[in-house]
């Protein structure tokens, strides 16, 4: 019961007591009292500078009643200050507002559900309220802890429970509109509110999604749902909190995240994770995404020594984040992100070969096998997410990024790359080499170039051709797989899948279009360097079925995409000249390989026939494969690539019809308009330090110029008076005016035959790499100052072949530019 005070005592007092005084009955039961409400509420109007004392009386009384436990007076309470509050506007109304946060936070430090729900509902009302100005010393920092507490509530009747909390997800939700919308909104971004409001929305969201996985897959919540549920409405109280978040304060908003799911364990697994980061993404505003990308980052470098799992959980998420904002803006991360994906791609392989080294025999080795599966998880996680990554790039950074990563690759014998291998070992760099290259492919999926130039240039193309040399069938698959996307513009890969005769071409609806000059000039510069891999590729010992069947892709996609009249003869040279490694095999090739690149040939001669129409040239490369699928069918590719393949034992005893002869298929291309000087030039692969690198044997004997100085005892002051000058045309007729044997004249009529029938790709290539040795060997005698002996007796040796020629005195070597005709 209300305390009553005698009439002469009621009129003494103020009118605004007395008003406040009336609105409550003598039963609380029967609620507010509407017409003494309504009084209140015009004297608050008229009078708004009473506002301020009408909001302490009001306080004091609900104080009283709340020690008391007088819950009806408390409600009849917060209903009056609910309606002066919504009807009054003024300027006046900064000290009643702060009356009214006072009684909320009675009423929310009291014990009793009712009561708290009762002080949120008038609080969520009070954030709906637009304030005509700012308030510049009111703080929520008492709200923020209290609400988030209450989204914690551990009540023992799962009914209270349930609603105390969503009482404190509205609360919060409340808080954060009223302090956005306030001048000093920054004040809710500070870490220390953050810290308490972002961890109680995940609470409550994660409590829904453990339900989900013990019940099934969660149905779309009904609007009663979306009120009655804290997991829905945490939701979107947390997809309204990110996306009113600005570029200053985002990384305040989305820390607090890392912080819930490692302090729960919820990245392994990670369905949780990507759920909450899915939000994330797709609630802020688009140009911040990269801000994202780069606390994921940061939080896996943090966590780079944790269990694989982990780290795959975290990948997984940097994943669908990046599918997220690789539709909208990346920013300035992209670089960051492949640099940190790399670093951790080689910290799991060092890790994978730490534990094969460190592994031991019994129950060790079941540990280190699941730690190993582990990492490849790991791995997997990151190729994945590199690929998908750059394959939403635009086409000018994908070709950086293709670059960077090709940057990366560890190739024996060269320190050109940029990734540290010190610690891997072998194995371990071996391993990196693959995953490496598997995000190349990966990158390199889906990319369309206008011209070959574009996709490969020769700073990428040199590069990407040195492990087609190593001697690992997987690594030359990858790098015929990367050279595929990248030359196969029209989408004619597929249809070339799998080595086979092919009965019509023009069954497979090829998509091609005329050769560009770009492309020509491409082939020109870089033909005889992509044969040369071809060649060497189909010659390795360790070659399997997928091998011939990608080399056989290469050459079908050259033929298609970059090939014109002279391209085509040099193909067609090298096929010849496949054939003629697979009958002489100089390099000892099992059987098997000598089948294989004779199935390659008649396959790819069999494609290029058709695609080029000539009928003599189809009817006789059909010819040799009707003789073969008689007589010879482990030349074909159906059979040589079966399980049980019956091989003959030597291939020397063969008739001629079962090969594909040059002078026949000179003929029959000459009758057609081809120019077939050269098919009688045997294909020579070009010599470079790549086969030092891949330790190879050279193939090609090349012209040696040795120049050896005889000075000794010369003295070191002697001063020459006479010099000579000795120019590459003299060392050309040092050695022209030189009698020769009856061998070197073989040899040099060999040479002037090949400069006159040879392809010009070819001698220029050759002559380049001379140049380059002479320019070389020469430098290095322009560094010297050579003074010569009373007597001279240094001399020039040139040596070419067995042939030795001493002349040319050497006093003092000037040497000018020389150039190689």
């Amino acid at each position: 019961m209300p305390t009553r005070v005698c009439c002469c005592c009621s009129a003494l007092r103020p009118r605004y007591k007395r008003l406040v005084d009336n609105i409550f009955p003598e039963d609380p039961k029967d609620g507010l009292v509407k017409a003494d409400m309504e009084k209140l509420t015009f004297y608050a109007v008229s009078a708004p500078e009473k506002l301020d004392r009408i909001g302490s009386y009001l306080a004091e009384r609900l104080s009283r009643d709340v020690v008391r436990h007088r819950s009806g007076y408390v409600l009849i309470a917060m209903e009056a200050l609910d309606q002066l509050l919504m009807a009054c506007h003024s300027q006046s109304i900064k000290p009643f507002v702060e009356s009214f946060l006072h009684m909320v936070a009675k009423l929310l430090e009291s014990g009793e559900p009712k009561l708290q729900v009762l002080g949120t509902n008038s609080f969520v009302k009070f954030a709906n309220i637009e304030e005509d100005t700012p308030s510049y010393h009111r703080r929520y920092d008492f709200f923020v802890s209290r609400f988030s507490a209450m989204c914690h509530s551990c009540h023992s009747d799962p009914e209270v429970r349930t609603e105390i909390r969503i009482a404190g997800i509205r609360g919060i939700q409340g808080v954060v509109r009223k302090t956005v919308n306030d001048e000093l909104r920054a004040t809710i971004w500070e870490p220390q509110h953050m810290d308490k409001i972002v961890p109680s929305l995940l609470f409550n969201m994660q409590k829904i999604e453990e339900a989900d996985s013990r019940i099934g897959p969660p149905s779309s919540p009904s609007a009663t749902d979306k009120e009655e549920n804290p997991a829905v409405l945490a939701e979107n109280c947390f997809r309204e909190l990110l996306g009113r978040a600005t570029f200053g304060n985002m990384n305040n908003a989305v820390r607090p995240v890392f912080a819930h799911l490692d302090h729960h364990k919820l990245w392994d697994p990670n369905e949780f994770a990507v759920h909450c980061f899915k939000i994330i993404m797709y609630s802020i505003q688009a140009q911040y995404s990269h801000h994202v990308i780069q606390e994921i980052l940061g939080h896996l470098d943090a966590r780079k020594k944790d269990a694989p799992r982990v780290r795959a959980g975290i990948i997984q998420v940097l994943l669908e984040a990046v599918a997220i904002a690789a539709k909208g803006s990346i920013g300035p991360t992209v670089l960051e992100v492949f640099n940190t994906l790399l670093k951790h791609l080689r910290l799991s392989v060092e890790f994978e070969a730490d534990d094969l080294q460190g592994g031991s025999v019994g129950s060790a080795n079941l540990n280190t096998s699941s730690k190993d599966n582990d990492e490849k998880i790991v791995q997997n996680a990151i190729i994945q997410t590199i690929g998908f990554f750059g394959s939403n790039l635009p086409d000018y950074q994908r070709s950086e990024i293709m670059m960077f990563i090709m940057g990366k690759v560890p190739v024996f014998g060269t320190s050109t790359h940029t990734l540290d291998i010190s610690q891997l070992g072998d194995l371990g760099t071996r391993r990196i080499q693959i995953m490496l290259l598997r995000s190349l492919l990966m990158v390199t999926s889906g990319y369309k170039a206008k011209t070959i130039v574009t996709a490969l240039p020769g700073s990428f193309l040199d590069p990407l051709l040195s492990p087609s040399l190593m001697e690992d069938y997987e690594l030359r698959q990858l790098v015929l797989e990367v050279m595929h996307n990248l030359m196969d513009r029209h989408d004619n890969r597929a249809k070339l899948r799998g080595i086979r005769i092919i009965p019509d071409v023009a069954d497979l609806k090829i998509k091609r279009e005329k050769i560009c000059r770009q492309d020509t000039s491409f082939m020109k510069k870089n033909g005889q360097q992509l044969y040369r891999h071809i060649y060497l590729g189909c010659k390795e010992e360790d070659n399997v079925q997928k091998n011939y069947e990608l080399l056989y892709t290469s050459l079908a996609l050259i033929t298609i995409e970059l090939a014109n009249e002279e391209v085509v003869i040099d193909l067609i040279r090298l096929a010849i000249a496949l054939q003629d490694s697979a009958i002489i095999n100089e390099d000892n090739l099992p059987m098997f390989h000598r089948c294989g690149i004779m199935a390659l040939v008649a396959a790819y001669l069999n494609f290029v026939s058709q695609m080029i129409a000539v009928p003599a040239f189809c009817q006789h490369v059909s010819k040799v494969i009707e003789i073969r699928t008689m007589e010879a069918p482990y030349f074909l590719p159906e059979h040589i690539f079966r399980d049980k393949c019956m091989l003959p034992k030597s291939l020397e005893k063969h008739e001629k019809d079962l090969y594909f002869l040059t002078n026949k298929i000179a003929e029959s291309l000459g009758g057609s308009g081809y120019s077939v000087e050269r098919l009688s030039v045997p294909y020579v692969p070009q010599v470079t330090d790549e086969d030092r690198l891949s330790r190879r044997k050279s193939i090609v004997d090349t012209v040696s110029i040795q120049v050896d100085i005889l000075s000794n005892n010369v003295p070191s002051d002697d001063v020459v008076s006479n010099t000579e000058e000795i120019t590459f045309e003299a060392l050309k007729k040092a050695i022209d005016t030189s009698g020769m044997e009856e061998q070197e004249k073989e040899k040099r009529r060999l040479v002037i035959e090949k400069f006159q029938k040879a392809p010009f790709e070819e001698i220029a290539a050759q002559c380049e790499s001379k140049a380059n040795l002479l320019h070389d060997r020469l430098a290095q005698i322009l560094e010297l100052t050579i003074r010569p002996p009373p007597s001279p007796s240094g001399t020039l040796t040139i040596t070419s072949g067995h042939a030795q020629y001493q002349s040319v005195p050497v006093y003092e070597m000037k040497f000018p530019d020389l150039c190689v005709y």
